[in-house]
């Protein structure tokens, strides 16, 4: 009984150290996570230069209707981006700081649909009460990644006019 034992808990030892060699060699470097992410939000910025090229002009002319679907669209591709980037594995080093990224990025995905909403529904000031939010929440993402050097993954909404 004893000898049986004894062989169990070594194959628990071979199977945990197997396990743990697995984990150790699916770790992802910082340079790993960069290369990952970096065509991701390359594209996501494309399309929101696309997508918010001249929302600003827009609304101020009145057109709230078109510059409520460019919002919507935004919000769509921002989206779609998050479920990419929320896919890709972290860094354990930098887990958490990765995570709270990916939340503000979904924070800002929630700005931009009530901000078009309002926009649908006439409330401009509503609108750009959700875009300070939304800038302010984009700079705090951007704080998260700085270490990363990833320029095609901060948003600045400034820049659509």
């Amino acid at each position: 009984m004893g000898k049986r034992v004894a062989v169990g808990m070594g194959v628990a030892f071979v199977v945990c150290g197997v396990l743990a060699s697995l984990a150790i060699a699916t770790e992802i470097t910082r340079d790993e996570y960069k290369e990952a992410v970096e065509p991701i939000c390359r594209a996501s910025a494309t399309a929101n230069e696309r997508i918010l090229s001249g929302v600003r002009g827009e609304v101020s002319q009145g057109k709230l209707n078109s510059a409520a679907a460019k919002f919507a669209k935004a919000e769509r591709a921002l989206r779609r981006t998050h479920r990419e980037l929320a896919g890709v594995p972290k860094p354990s080093e930098d887990a958490a700081r990765l995570t709270k990224w990916l939340s503000y990025v979904k924070t800002e995905a929630d700005l931009l649909r009530s901000a078009s909403k309002a926009l649908k529904a006439g409330e401009r000031n509503k609108a750009q009460t959700d875009v300070v939010r939304l800038t302010h929440y984009a700079n705090l993402a951007n704080t998260q990644i700085v270490i990363y050097d990833l320029n095609n993954c901060l948003f600045k909404p400034a820049q659509y006019n």
